[in-house]
């Protein structure tokens, strides 16, 4: 589901940009990032959810997911539901951007474990299975890939790395 959110508002925002002609969203890369922020305040709704609401992951699901090692796993779930609130509201502020990209990248680097956890341990989130490995693991690698690109990362990267134009290949 998740996948599909960041997909879907990610072709809203760049179709705002393309058809209506909106400036803050003429690129991939900024509607990317709006999309990102969008997914992030979906699930970072489920972290503040109470535990008797079933239609979809609750606070007592996201703590289940917290593998046993970390301490305090009821708070580190509200924290990590702020973070990912600080983190979407960082990715549509240009100035706040950059930083917002590579903490939440390192965040979902962070996360991974729980998803882990959750995978092997049967753990049901909001009544369903939680996301198999095969599939949860790309995705948290996608989402850490568009946090880097939309924080412009990726993109600089490859352009101090590309060839300076009219310059000949070295041998």
């Amino acid at each position: 589901m998740t996948l599909i959110v960041l997909i879907v508002a990610t072709l809203v925002f760049r179709l705002l940009g393309a058809v209506l002609h909106l400036a803050r969203f003429a690129t991939w890369r900024v509607s990317a990032a709006h999309g990102l922020a969008v997914m992030l305040v979906m699930t970072a709704s489920a972290h503040f959810v109470p535990p008797g609401v079933t239609f979809m992951p609750n606070h007592a699901d996201m703590v289940a997911m917290v593998p046993p090692f970390v301490p305090f796993p009821a708070f580190v779930v509200y924290l990590t539901g702020v973070l990912e609130l600080a983190g979407a509201v960082g990715l549509v502020l240009p100035a706040t951007r950059r930083a917002a990209g590579i903490c939440l990248a390192l965040l979902f680097v962070l996360m991974l474990p729980a998803n882990v956890h959750a995978a092997l341990a049967g753990t049901t989130l909001g009544g369903e299975p939680a996301t198999p490995l095969w599939q949860r693991v790309p995705e948290q690698i996608l989402y850490i890939g568009v946090a880097l690109w939309a924080a412009g990362v990726l993109e600089r990267r490859a352009a101090r790395t590309a060839p300076v134009s009219g310059a000949s290949p070295a041998l």
